[in-house]
C-alpha cells in the first residue's frame, strides 16, 4: 500500500471512529430518561451549589484519568518510553474508542496506536496488567462489601455466613496472589506449544517485579478512592439523609457486579442504574435520586472524557510511528 493510500485510509479510520463515538453518544443522551430526571432535580437546587458540586466531581474525573495516565506511562516503560503528555493523549483517545466497543475493547486500540507499530501488541499485554490490577481491587473490595452487606441485611445462620466470608476471603486472596505472580501466566503460555511462538509479545509479563506491581496497584487504589469519592459526594448531595458508611459499603458492590457483566459503555448506564436500585433499596426509597446520581457520574466519567478524547484521535499515525515528544 502506497503512502498516499495509507494516509487516506488512516484519515477515514479516524473520522469513522469519531463519527461512531458521537453518534452513539448523541443517540444515548437524547433517549436517556435518567439524565432528564437528574436535570429536574437540579432545578430545585441553588445554581452556585450545582457548580460547586459538579465542578468538584469533574475535577476528580480529570484527576482520576490523570492517575491512569501516570499508571499507563509506568506500565509501558517496559515496552517504550513515552512522555506523560503522550500518556494523557493515549488515555483520552482510548476512551473515545471504548465508548462504542464491547467491554471497552476499543480502549486498547486507542492507546497502543500511540506506540511504535512493532510494540503495539506488547503494549496491549502491558495494558492488560494494569487492568488486572484494577480488577483485583474491584474484586477484593467487592468481596468485603458483600460480606458486610449480607451481615447487615440478609439473615443467615452463623455457619452459613462464616462459609460466605470464607469463600469471599479465598476469592480475594486468589486475585491478589495471581496479580503479584503475573509472571506465572508467562510460564503457562510458554508451556503451551501453540502460544510458545508468540513469546516475544507476552514475555513482558516476566519482567514485572513485585515492587513494580505494588506501585501499579497503588495507582489503581488511588483511582478506586477517587471514583468512590465521586459517588459519595453525589449521593450525599442528592440524598443527604444517607450515611457515608452505607455508601462506602454499597459502591464497591456496584463496581463488583458491573465488572462481571459484559456491556457497552453507552449501554452500561442501564446496568448501573438497575444494579444501584436493587442494592440501594435497602437504605433509601428515593429511586429517582439514586438513578440521577448514577447517570450524572456516568456522564462526567465516561461521556465527557470520550468527547475530549476525540481531539486526540486525529493525532494518531496509524500506519507509522507517532510523533515523538
Amino acid at each position: 500500500m502506497t503512502s498516499s493510500y495509507k494516509k487516506i485510509l488512516a484519515t477515514f479510520i479516524k473520522v469513522a471512529v469519531v463519527a461512531f463515538a458521537f453518534w452513539f453518544i448523541y443517540n444515548k443522551l437524547t433517549k436517556h430518561n435518567d439524565l432528564k430526571e437528574f436535570v429536574k432535580l437540579l432545578k430545585a437546587i441553588p445554581e452556585q451549589q450545582i457548580w460547586l458540586v459538579l465542578g468538584s466531581v469533574f475535577l476528580l474525573m480529570l484527576f482520576n484519568w490523570g492517575l491512569e495516565a501516570v499508571k499507563w506511562k509506568q506500565l509501558i516503560e517496559r515496552v517504550e518510553q513515552i512522555s506523560l503528555w503522550r500518556a494523557v493523549e493515549s488515555v483520552f483517545c482510548g476512551l473515545t474508542w471504548a465508548v462504542f466497543t464491547p467491554n471497552r475493547l476499543g480502549e486498547y486500540g486507542g492507546r497502543v496506536f500511540f506506540l511504535s507499530p512493532k510494540r503495539r501488541i506488547i503494549g496491549v499485554v502491558a495494558m492488560t496488567v494494569g487492568n488486572i490490577g484494577q480488577l483485583v481491587l474491584t474484586n477484593v473490595f467487592g468481596a468485603i462489601a458483600v460480606c458486610v452487606f449480607v451481615h447487615r441485611f440478609i439473615p443467615l445462620e452463623p455457619i452459613i455466613f462464616a462459609a460466605v466470608c470464607g469463600l469471599a476471603a479465598v476469592f480475594a486472596l486468589f486475585f491478589l496472589i495471581f496479580y503479584f505472580n503475573i509472571k506465572w501466566l508467562n510460564g503457562l503460555l510458554l508451556s503451551i506449544r501453540f502460544t510458545r511462538k508468540y513469546k516475544k509479545f507476552y514475555s513482558v509479563l516476566a519482567r514485572y517485579q513485585k515492587k513494580e506491581l505494588l506501585q501499579i496497584l497503588l495507582f489503581c487504589l488511588a483511582r478506586y478512592a477517587v471514583f468512590t469519592t465521586q459517588y459519595i459526594i453525589m449521593f450525599l448531595w442528592l440524598i443527604p439523609n444517607l450515611s457515608a458508611a452505607d455508601i462506602i459499603m454499597l459502591v464497591p458492590i456496584l463496581f463488583f457486579v458491573q465488572s462481571t457483566l459484559p456491556s457497552l459503555d453507552l449501554l452500561d448506564i442501564g446496568i448501573r442504574s438497575i444494579t444501584a436500585l436493587f442494592f440501594f433499596k435497602y437504605i433509601t426509597t428515593q429511586n429517582t435520586a439514586v438513578v440521577a446520581c448514577i447517570a450524572s457520574i456516568w456522564l462526567i466519567n465516561i461521556i465527557i472524557p470520550a468527547i475530549l478524547g476525540s481531539y486526540f484521535v486525529f493525532k494518531l499515525n496509524i500506519f507509522g510511528n507517532t510523533r515523538r515528544d
